[in-house]
């Protein structure tokens, strides 16, 4: 009868804290320190444990993994999207194995959780690291509520080829460029404190190499000679090291011959000892037994003794080290240390990320939809990713307009808004293009809708009726076209870049009418678009813009807002001339603007004769559709008055090159200043460019502004044949440029010493 006197005492709680605290001695207070002292409890069974990380079943828990978990042999969990199941999966960990070391859980939260931001090489398109800061901690804020430590993003991998589908998820071309926007995603992710609940850990991947896949081709080998893999592929995870990330992922493909995660020296002797990184390395999804197929391991044994030899701390799905790293350690094939080394970088993650306090802060609480502040962030990333491409005067749209037609497979699809790699975002929240337009203009605007296709590779031509009348009917047509986004991501590389299914026919149509055409590309790469040029007025690149995609691309083409996206990947003109990218070498016969003997000023059998030729193609020359850096604006600025401070450059000093740029336009506008530079003479052949630093500047209509940029000598060096960073002696041009094809150039002589 006095039951409802005794307060009710929650045992779970008092048996979670009893497992969080007797594992550490009095005194331990680093992450490291705590690692070390719970190290030394663990048997060879739970070491190896930390180490194994399984995917999600579907359902209910099956006994074994019931049972793994209690002997402590299992470390992490992955893709677990069922909140009592991964609660169930916690509390096992921490109130029925012997030491209750909590469960890391992990998500591919890639480009926003609920929140979808664009794809990151949309989002890249901004030139604005702190952006790309900002959805990245939304991202992991939202991630962490719903009960997740740690997510498998950035990909941080350079690559030259649009063929190769996870081009989307990466930065571009460029190494600097990469470096900047990897290092503002990372501290977006983790924030300054990993303990702080709404962080997550980062994940930098794919070490390394994986956007160098030959003929784009995803999974391919990747050959790259040692000083380019420095110089190109390797930065951007220096600038993720060097911003803390907590874990690194290896890639799936072969490095000359070797795969990423049996890869000794770009594992231990790189990244962990020549960098000093102090987390953990997972591999991809089986990328570790997909050794064997390589041809590099012969079964699973040697998978799992080459793995962890080369550096991989924790293993992704495949099972080798669960079932054979014990056996190899007590057979002497394999270290203790390495397994100690191993455990130990996990459990550091887990205690930064206060695991052991509460690994589940968040779970009590339902999910939420994306708050105000979230899509408003949102929309402007979307808006900052636009890149407009080609403009006859016909953007931005007259406020005089009355009627428009809105056609395109893409248009009001809020699935395809999203891009690859979503996997939380919900279709129903996103804003499509249409419904954006339908918000801005309201009655003020008569719209004709009609999709002519209903998906991006649909090839029925039964809708282009409807699609040609609604165009007949308007003054403008609006035309969005583009790939699902299932034709991008991983293992979707395609030979051809070209509008898939019937679109450039149902394009062709719309332009026969008369009537012009604003066509307006969402897709997860570059496409080959030099065939549609001449059927329209203007040419907006909208990638996939993400959750609130539809209101930014609006704002854009009615003219509340102006587009002010660069192009972090070189267009081609056509498939034949990838890779086409801006840092290319000079070769021995260099391509020029001079005019070039092209395939229609050939006579027919001529001599054949070499004589004045230079590297470029006889049906399309050397330049690309559009150049890195590039990007159109509703203004014009003109740039300026160069200026260097020296025409030397000393040891230990400074120089400072400026330019005025000038809004000469009638409207208000931003544009990204570019600074690059070229090593006239080297130990080895440099790249015709390299982009060395960038300023995003705000003008208004008339006005002018100087901009500056610092060189120092150590920013002109690279690494050499033998791999060792060198600053060497000799002439530099310089340019402050609006893309990588133009720009005021200047020299300087770099001294010796520096």
């Amino acid at each position: 009868m006095f039951d409802r006197f005794i307060p009710r005492i929650n045992w779970r709680n008092i048996l979670a804290l009893f497992f969080a605290f007797p594992i550490l001695p009095i005194g331990a207070q680093t992450s490291e320190e705590k690692a070390d002292a719970l190290l030394k409890r663990m048997t060879l069974t739970e070491k190896i444990g930390q180490m194994v990380q399984i995917n999600d079943f579907n359902g209910e828990i099956p006994e074994h993994v019931r049972e793994a978990i209690r002997a402590g042999k299992i470390g992490s969990m992955l893709n677990e999207v069922e909140v009592e199941t991964s609660l169930e999966l916690q509390r096992l960990a921490r109130e029925e194995s012997r030491l209750g070391i909590p469960l890391i859980m992990a998500r591919d939260v890639i480009h926003g959780f609920r929140t979808v931001f664009p794809i990151p090489l949309a989002q890249a398109a901004s030139w604005e690291p702190d952006l790309i800061r900002k959805g990245a901690a939304v991202a992991a804020r939202e991630a962490a509520q719903a009960g997740y430590h740690w997510t498998f993003a950035p990909m941080m991998d350079v690559t030259r080829d649009p063929r190769w589908g996870r081009i989307a998820e990466g930065f571009g071309e460029d190494p600097f460029l990469a470096s900047q926007m990897a290092a503002a995603m990372v501290k977006g992710f983790q924030g300054d404190d990993l303990a702080d609940p709404h962080t997550i850990a980062a994940c930098a991947k794919h070490f390394v190499g994986y956007g160098a896949a030959e003929g784009g081709r995803d999974y391919d080998r990747a050959i790259i000679p040692d000083h380019m893999l420095r110089n190109v592929f390797l930065p951007p995870f220096r600038a993720a090291v060097d911003a803390g990330v907590a874990t690194v992922m290896t890639s799936f493909n072969e490095i000359n011959g070797i795969p990423a995660s049996g890869h000794v020296k770009i594992l231990r002797e790189i990244l962990k000892k020549e960098w000093g990184f102090e987390g953990f390395v997972v591999s991809d999804w089986e990328s570790t037994k997909e050794m064997i197929a390589h041809g590099y391991c012969e079964d699973m044994r040697d998978v799992a003794r080459k793995s962890a030899r080369a550096g991989v701390d924790m293993e992704m799905q495949s099972s080798a080290y669960g079932d054979h790293l014990e056996a190899l350690v007590r057979g002497g094939e394999i270290p203790e240390a390495l397994i100690d080394d191993a455990a130990r970088r996990i459990l550091k993650i887990k205690f930064d990320l206060g695991l052991f306090e509460n690994p589940s802060p968040y779970r009590i609480a339902p999910p939420r939809p994306p708050l105000a502040a979230d899509l408003a962030l949102a929309r402007e990333s979307a808006l900052k990713s636009l890149v407009l491409l080609e403009n006859s005067g016909i953007l931005p749209l007259s406020p005089s307009l009355k009627s428009l037609a809105v056609i395109g497979p893409m248009a009001d699809d809020p699935y395809e808004m999203l891009g690859t790699w979503n996997r939380d975002g919900l279709p129903e929240e996103s804003i499509t293009p249409l419904a954006g337009i339908r918000n801005l203009v309201g009655e003020s605007v008569s719209i004709h809708y009609a999709p002519g296709l209903d998906f991006s590779r649909d090839k029925n031509r039964s809708g282009f009726e409807a699609a040609v009348a609604a165009a007949q009917s308007a003054e403008v047509v609006l035309f969005f076209a583009g790939e699902e986004s299932i034709l991008s991501g991983e293992a979707h590389s395609r030979a051809y870049l070209d509008l898939p299914g019937a679109q450039n026919e149902l394009l062709e149509a719309l332009a026969a009418t008369g009537k012009p055409v604003v066509l307006i590309i969402m897709a997860g790469r570059p496409l080959v678009v030099g065939n549609l040029l001449d059927k329209t007025a203007a040419l907006l690149y909208a990638w996939h813009p993400g959750t609130m995609g539809g209101p930014a691309i609006a704002d854009v083409l009615f003219g509340k807002e102006a587009p002010s996206g660069k192009l972090t990947i070189t267009f081609p003109k056509a498939e034949g001339q990838i890779p086409v990218y801006y840092a290319h070498k000079n070769t021995g016969r260099p391509p020029h603007s001079r005019k070039l003997t092209m395939m229609d000023d050939i006579p027919r059998r001529a001599y054949q004769s070499s004589l004045g030729d230079a590297s470029r193609y006889l049906d399309i020359g050397y330049l690309p559709q559009y150049p890195f850096g590039y990007g159109l604006n509703y203004t014009r600025f003109e740039y300026g008055d160069l200026k260097l401070t020296s025409a030397v450059l000393k040891p230990g000093e400074t120089l400072t090159v400026s330019a005025t740029i000038r809004n000469s336009g009638k409207r208000d506008g931003a544009e990204i200043v570019q600074l690059y530079i070229r090593d006239l003479v080297g130990s080895l052949t440099r790249p015709v460019r390299e982009l060395k630093g960038f300023q995003k500047i705000n003008l208004k209509a008339g006005e002018s502004r100087q901009v500056s940029f610092e060189l120092r000598p150590a920013q002109l060096g690279f690494y050499n044949g033998d791999e060792q960073y060198v600053v060497e002696p000799g002439r530099f041009q310089v340019w402050i440029a609006p893309d990588a094809q133009s720009g005021l150039m200047g020299e300087f002589e770099l001294l010796p010493g520096s």
